[in-house]
């Protein structure tokens, strides 16, 4: 799946990046690889930003992070991912590693003209489908990738606790 949703994403170095949902932070740093190569000069490097809404998973994604050497590539933040992170924003391209309901607004908001959201909508159990936008001279164009079965995006534009 991390395979499949970095090449929709279409990710190049330079990218700027909002995961939501950072969790073991494997997936950010995947992410990092692409838009920030260790063997690019780092004035080309893009960045990650990646939310994470509990804060014991978001310790730990910056401990797996700095140990895998990208903690100066992936910048990871505790709150509510469903919010987004508009302190960085505009984003090239935004992926969310859970399901939400309908695609979150601020998302969408955050989103750059040209650049890619990809994120899984649906049910809170079983099935979803994971969704890829595309913003383009104001307007949103939706592309169904296939079903998926991802946890739900719990937050303010996601389910509720």
């Amino acid at each position: 799946m991390i395979a499949i949703m970095n090449e929709a994403l279409e990710l190049e170095v330079g990218h700027k990046v909002l995961e939501v949902g950072a969790g073991s932070g494997w997936h950010a740093s995947t992410i990092a690889e692409i838009v920030a190569p260790s063997d690019a000069a780092k004035e080309k490097w893009g960045h990650v930003h990646t939310v994470e809404r509990i804060p014991e998973l978001a310790e730990f994604a910056i401990g797996n992070i700095a140990k895998a050497g990208y903690g100066d590539r992936i910048t990871i933040i505790n709150r509510d991912g469903s919010l987004g992170y508009p302190e960085e924003a505009p984003y090239k391209r935004i992926l969310v590693t859970a399901a939400a309901p309908a695609v979150p607004k601020p998302l969408i908001e955050q989103l750059e003209n040209g650049g890619i959201l990809i994120v899984p909508v649906g049910g809170a159990q079983f099935y979803q489908t994971l969704v890829l936008i595309r913003k383009k001279d104001g307007k949103i164009l939706e592309e169904s990738l296939g079903g998926v079965a991802f946890v739900p995006l719990i937050g303010k534009h996601g389910f509720r606790p």
